[in-house]
């Protein structure tokens, strides 16, 4: 498909020798003979590129420019003038002009340009796309993904978060529920009001209320000045609430009224407060199965189940564990360290019980004991390293001849093993083999190694 050039010049003979010229090497070209017409044919159709001329009757090049730059126009504008000067070369590179040639012009300097121009353009659209794609697969608000599944909770997290919408994220333990909720606060209109994050199932249930809606002075006994809830100091902002599926029946009939008038009163108070709060909810419970059990209102859950996200567990979304490795040796700050191929199967195959939680931790904790450059199977978790069938004295095979064992020999073998998968670590090999630091070197030096 051809490209649309727009030509923008008070001068008949030259709008003919450009259009000529620029025919000829495929564009489909469109002229303007003065400023007026020029932003017509732009609103008409938008060219891929524009030669515009800078003295003209008003609006001259520049106004133009500036006009079409302040609509959000983006495509490359190349500036024409017989009168060109330093300042007015700047003025129009500040005005957002791709390129500025005087007058008289080597039609093969303005070919250039317009090659450098479009390439420059269709360069910028490359890298918007691929930091469109990077943030949709791989980092949203700090949400590392590339599975399928994970791709389609980004694409209803995007969808909801401009809007008002409750939202109920289900999801195992140590899935990131709770970093879902900021990500929808902090993509909303919301942003920049409070987040704040209150957990049902830590509190008991006589502490609960007073948190989530506040109490006077006096309304028990410890109450010496009064406090505002949760509710209160999440006003303008997004509330989230943790573990939704443990709260008793009596503060959920309270949560419900929040939910659907956003008014309460203070425990031990009688004056209405009135909120404008968003309500993200999460749990790793069943709620359908507290329903039928009698145990969560059915009222309540269909007031919180406006838009439910579920978050697959990390056992299901393998694929990601690479990233989210790497992810969590950069927030380790790990340096030059790697994991060596070996030691990145063992966790890709990891069914990770305490999912994306179990594997920072396990990340940070073996970035900070590991030696040496590379991190091996040895460096791994015991329950880690099981699940790719390694053990230590395993891993360095010796094969047993037929007859005639020297069995020095295969102590030295096993020695020299441990050492070159090691990097000659001692420590690290006698790890590896089972033994102290100190009875490998006194092997070492017995075996005259």
């Amino acid at each position: 498909m051809s490209k649309r050039i727009l030509i923008v010049d008070d001068e008949k003979n030259m709008r003919w020798v450009l259009g000529q010229a620029l025919s000829a090497e495929g564009f489909e070209v469109l002229e303007a003979v003065d400023g007026k017409e020029a932003l017509t044919a732009v609103a008409d159709a938008e060219p891929d590129i524009m030669v515009l001329d800078h003295r003209m009757p008003a609006p001259d090049g520049m106004e133009v420019l500036k006009r079409l730059r302040a609509k959000g126009a983006t495509f490359p504008i190349i500036m024409l003038t017989a009168h060109g000067n330093v300042e007015q070369a700047v003025e129009a590179i500040k005005a957002g002009a791709t390129e500025y040639l005087t007058k008289p012009f080597d039609l093969e300097e303005l070919k250039l340009a317009i090659g450098k121009a479009l390439q420059y353009r269709d360069l910028a659209a490359e890298v918007e796309r691929l930091r469109e794609e990077i943030d949709r697969e791989y980092d949203v608000q700090g949400i590392v993904a590339s599975d399928p599944r994970m791709l389609e909770v980004l694409e209803t997290l995007h969808k909801v978060a401009p809007t008002n919408a409750t939202v109920m994220i289900y999801g195992e333990s140590g899935t990131g529920k709770e970093l879902i909720a900021r990500a929808i606060h902090n993509l909303s209109d919301r942003a920049m009001k409070p987040f704040v994050s209150v957990s049902a199932g830590a509190l008991p249930e006589t502490l609960l209320e007073s948190e989530l809606f506040g109490y006077e002075k006096g309304a028990f006994t410890g109450a010496m000045t009064a406090k505002p809830g949760r509710f209160e100091m999440a006003n303008g902002g997004t509330i989230f609430l943790d573990e939704i599926g443990d709260i008793s029946a009596a503060t959920q009939v309270k949560l419900l009224r929040v939910l659907q008038e956003r008014r309460f009163e203070r425990l031990g108070g009688t004056r209405t407060i009135e909120v404008d709060v968003r309500v993200v909810a999460a749990t790793n419970r069943d709620l359908q199965q507290l329903i039928a059990d009698g145990t969560f209102r059915e009222d309540l859950f269909y007031r919180l189940n406006v838009v439910p996200i579920t978050l697959p567990p990390l056992r299901q979304r393998a694929s990601d564990i690479p990233l989210l490795v790497a992810h969590f040796m950069e927030k380790s700050h790990a340096g030059a360290k790697t994991i060596s191929p070996e030691a990145m199967q063992a966790l890709v195959t990891y069914s990770w019980p305490g999912n994306i939680r179990e594997l920072e931790n396990t990340i940070e904790r073996i970035v900070i004991l590991s030696h040496g450059e590379q991190i091996g199977l040895e460096d791994l978790p015991s329950e880690v390293r099981a699940s790719s069938g390694f053990t230590a004295r395993a891993s360095c095979a010796f094969t047993l001849p037929e007859e005639g064992v020297d069995l020095e020999e295969v102590e030295l073998d096993l020695v020299r093993q441990a050492l070159d998968r090691t990097g000659a670590s001692v420590p690290k090999a006698a790890k590896l083999l089972g033994l102290t630091t100190k009875t490998l070197e006194a092997r070492m030096k017995r075996l005259g190694l």
